[in-house]
Formats: C-alpha cells, structure tokens, sequence
C-alpha cells in the first residue's frame, strides 16, 4: 500500500496525550525498583558495588511494561491515523440520474441486435440495478417529451416501466431533446440537488441546437448522450420482428446520423459516448454523474478519511493476552475477552432447541433480518413494527399492513406508505407519507416518496376521467356460450374497489398505462398551446 505522508494525519489528535503516560510508565518502574539509587546517600558510592547483590533476573518483562504499551498502542489506535479518503458506496449514487429514451420509430432499426431500443433497455436495465437505491428517473420522448417515473430509488418499480417503453406508445415522430431538458429541470427543482440527464438517442434534431444551447447555458444540469446504432444502419422492424415498408412496399431503412449526434453532444456540451457489450459505457457514465456532483457541491462537500486505527487492535490484544500471567494482577482479563469473544459470536444460522435455549425469538429475528431472510426474520419478530418492515422487505405485504398499522411512527408510516405504492393504493400511501412527515419534519426519503405517490395518484384520476371500458369494470369475464345473436355475452364482476381495478390494468399492460398517459399530457398541451406540431 502506497502512504503519501503528505497526507498522514490523525482524526482524533488528543488520544495522543495517552502515549506519554504509557512511555513514562515504564520509566517510572524501573526508577522506583532501582536498588542503586535507593541506596544513595545511605551508602558511600564506593562501596555499593562491593555491598549489593544484585539477583539474577528470570523475566524482564514486567506489568508496567505491558501496561504502558497498552496505553501508548491504544492511545495511538484512538487518535485516529489516517492517509486516505473515503468515499462510501452511497456517495457515489446521491447525486439524481434522470434517463431520456428516445422512442421514434428509428429505434426498431436491426443494425443492434435485436433492435436499438431494446438493446438500450436491456443496457439501461443493468444500470438501474447497479444504481439500486440511488434516486433515477426516467423520461420518454420523440415529438414530445413524457415524464414516465419521478426519481425513486425502487429499481424494480422503475424498471417494469422502462421495460414497457416501445415506439408506438408516442403520438408524434421526432426528437424533441428541449422537451426532455424542460422536464428534467422539474426533476431537479424538486430534487434540489445537481443532477444528469443521459439522452439515449440514435440522432437530433437539427433545428435545435442552438436552443438547446441557450436552455443549458449557466445551468447546472449535465448532459451525457449516449449513442445507440451502427454506421451501416438498418432495417425498421415491427413487435413481430418483420420488417416494415413503406406504400410502394420497400423495406424501411433507419440511417445513424452519427454527425447529428457529434453536433447535439456540441451543443449541449456534453460528452458522447456509445452502447458498448460490455460494462465500459456504464462505468462511463457514473464516472461522469459522480465528477459533475462533486464539482458541483464545491469546497462545502464533507471530506471523509478512512480511519485505518482499527487495524491496531490486533496487536492490542496480543498484549493484553500476555497479561494473563499468574501473579499479575491482570489475570482477570482472559476472562473478560473470553466473554467479549462469546458475546460477538453470531447466533445460529437456523433456529431450533440450541438457539431458543440462548436466544429469545427478536435476536433470532434480528439475526435474520441482517442477513437478509426476511420471511424467516417476520416469522421470529413479535415486535409490530419490525415484524412489519421484515415482512414488507418479505413482499407479504398483507402481513407488513396488519403490523405497521399497529405501530404510530414516521418510520412505521413511511413503511406503511411504502406498502401501499407496491399495491398501486396511493390514496392510502399519500396519507401515510404526510402523517409521517407530520411527525418527522425532516424526514427526505418520505417527501421524495409523498412527491411519487401525488404523481402516479394523477395519472391514475387521469385515466378515470378519460372513462375507457377497461377502468370501469374490474373484470369482464367472456361466456364463450353463443347468445342468440352468434356473439359472446361480456359479464362484468366488480370484485374490488377501482384502485385494484387500476392496478391489475397496470400490472398486466404497463404498456397501456403509459399509452393512455402520454395522449392526455399530450391533449393537455395542445388545449395550453403548448403542443402543436
């Protein structure tokens, strides 16, 4: 290991005063046990030597000097020595990433196998998991730009929608990137902290650059493009996987204008990167998110250095092993680190009679929690609150509801809320998240959940409001028996409330959903004036 001792320092410097008592230890014993000096002024100089006996020593080391290492070494591992920053895994994912798909037509093109647009998903899919925990958006666009998910850090809620992303799903043909960064600064307004905007495309508009230019200018978005396509092109293909033609009944060809691209990264100043078989263009892309947010938070970003004073306690316990001698009076220590060694052990890896008999049901339940076995953590917990956040982590959400409702606290809500999003009831959920900020002011993970709830609860009036069939029947049963006029009789079963109407409409075509959002953003605009081809 390379220590730059420019850099060498100490986190905690006052443990150091412990160094001098535990060098001056030692010094002190042997000045007290000189025979020598004791003698001094008793016995005349030139006769001590002939007087005094001095015994042979068997051992030279004493308790005061194992003491005095213990107190210079421990002293020394206290203060904290360091050479290293530390940068946390969580440091390097708090800054927002917000992902714009293009969704023009061109991204069916063959030329990436199997088409442009699903080896973006497949490559975005593997970002979102690296990025699990971290707040990431998503955004579709073409002629106009939809906010498909708000920054969340549920990587499995974020991508069940980028994997329903197809290029039929937008209304208009285009690429409208003034449209993305316009939604991205909403993102970030609410975010209220730096982020970047990746624009996975396959070219621009050239019409505007120089806006584009002009909206970035003195902002402190970041703008990466990364670059889907070959230089050959190639054919457009259908969700059949044909390839589709034109009236005349020619083959669609789909051109990568590679120079297109070059011009948006120029405008927008960003950098230009492109899809990649393996994780290079992922790498790439978090380097640059992570370089823009430390810029962006200045001088005033904390510093951590790592605190390699751990590493002493080693060595500390050898010395304190060499204290358990007969006679000394330390011998009481092995018993002492005998019981801190047992008491460290973990508890067994399954329950059964050893584990009842030396741990009660909430250590096991604990143990299993923080090794990630949740059901079997929900099984061992009797406490409400823990016994439901075991079981939300569990996907029992049943389970999770009856416990957490037990139990008033902002965790316990913030959880409780969170359960209600995983089964599409945001009513519930917005509640949950305000009662929890009401008893928790400052409490970020529930206003950035509360701000999520609000959104997708929009979407879902807005799709009641536009009245389809689908919404207004929870489900409609087909009787295959012929009626008297030749055709099947649709029978309509109202089983549940329409919040799990809705949801069973999203969980079986999220496609749909994000279809009948984006032409009710899209009428909205055009009735604003906003939205005109």
């Amino acid at each position: 290991m390379d220590i730059d001792l420019g850099t060498f320092h100490f986190l905690r410097p006052l443990w150091l005063l412990l160094v001098l008592p535990g060098v001056l230890l030692p010094l002190a014993w042997l000045r007290r046990h000189d025979l020598r000096r004791q003698l001094d002024g008793i016995i005349a100089p030139h006769l001590v030597d002939h007087l005094v006996i001095t015994p042979e020593e068997r051992q030279r080391l004493r308790p005061a000097h194992l003491l005095g290492a213990l107190l210079a070494l421990g002293g020394l591992a206290a203060a904290g020595p360091t050479w290293e920053q530390d940068r946390p895994d969580f440091l390097d994912n708090r800054a927002p990433l917000i992902l714009a798909v293009d969704l023009s037509p061109s991204m069916d093109a063959d030329d990436v196998p199997p088409t442009r647009l699903a080896a973006a998903r497949h490559k975005l899919h593997d970002l979102i998991q690296r990025r699990a925990g971290a707040r990431t958006a998503l955004i579709a666009y073409a002629g106009s730009a939809h906010l498909v998910l708000p920054a969340t850090e549920d990587p499995e809620l974020l991508d069940s929608f980028l994997q329903a992303l197809a290029t039929d799903l937008m209304a208009r043909p285009g690429k409208d990137v003034l449209g993305v960064i316009d939604e991205t600064r909403k993102l970030l307004a609410a975010e209220k902290t730096p982020g970047t905007l990746v624009l996975v495309t396959d070219g621009a508009d050239a019409s505007q650059f120089q806006a584009i230019g002009k909206a970035l200018a003195g902002n402190e978005l970041q703008v990466l493009v990364l670059a889907v396509g070959s230089r050959d092109g190639g054919l457009v293909r259908d969700a059949q996987g044909r390839p589709r033609t034109d009236s005349d009944g020619r083959p669609v060809q789909a051109e990568f204008d590679g120079e297109a691209l070059k011009r948006l990264a120029d405008a927008a100043n960003a950098p230009l990167g492109s899809l990649t078989l393996n994780d290079d263009d992922l790498d790439w892309i978090e380097l640059h998110a992570q370089q823009h947010f430390e810029a962006a938070q200045g001088d005033g970003q904390q510093v951590h250095w790592k605190d390699v004073g751990y590493w002493l306690c080693w060595p500390l316990a050898l010395i304190a092993l060499c204290c358990v001698r007969r006679g000394w009076q330390v011998h009481w220590l092995g018993a002492l680190l005998l019981a801190v060694a047992l008491g460290s052990l973990p508890a067994p890896a399954r329950a059964g009679a050893l584990a009842d008999a030396f741990f009660t049901s909430e250590q096991q339940g604990r143990w299993a929690f923080e090794h990630q076995r949740y059901p079997e953590a929900a099984a061992h917990f009797t406490d409400p609150y823990w016994k439901g956040v075991a079981a939300y982590q569990a996907a029992d959400f049943d389970l999770a509801l009856a416990n957490l409702a037990r139990v008033d606290s902002a965790q316990s809500n913030f959880y409780l809320g969170n359960t209600y999003v995983r089964l599409f009831k945001f009513p519930e959920a917005i509640a949950a998240y305000q009662r929890a900020l009401e008893q928790q002011a400052d409490f970020p993970q529930a206003t950035a959940n509360l701000a999520l709830a609000e959104t997708l609860l929009k979407d879902y009036e807005s799709q009641q409001q536009a009245g389809t069939p689908d919404e207004k029947a929870d489900k409609v049963v087909e009787d295959q028996t012929p009626s008297k006029g030749g055709k099947p009789v649709q029978q309509d079963k109202a089983m549940a409330a329409s919040d799990q109407v809705w949801l069973n409409n999203l969980t079986t075509s999220p496609a749909q959903f994000l279809r009948r959002k984006f032409m009710l953003q899209e009428a909205a605009r055009q009735q604003a004036g906003e939205g005109t081809p």
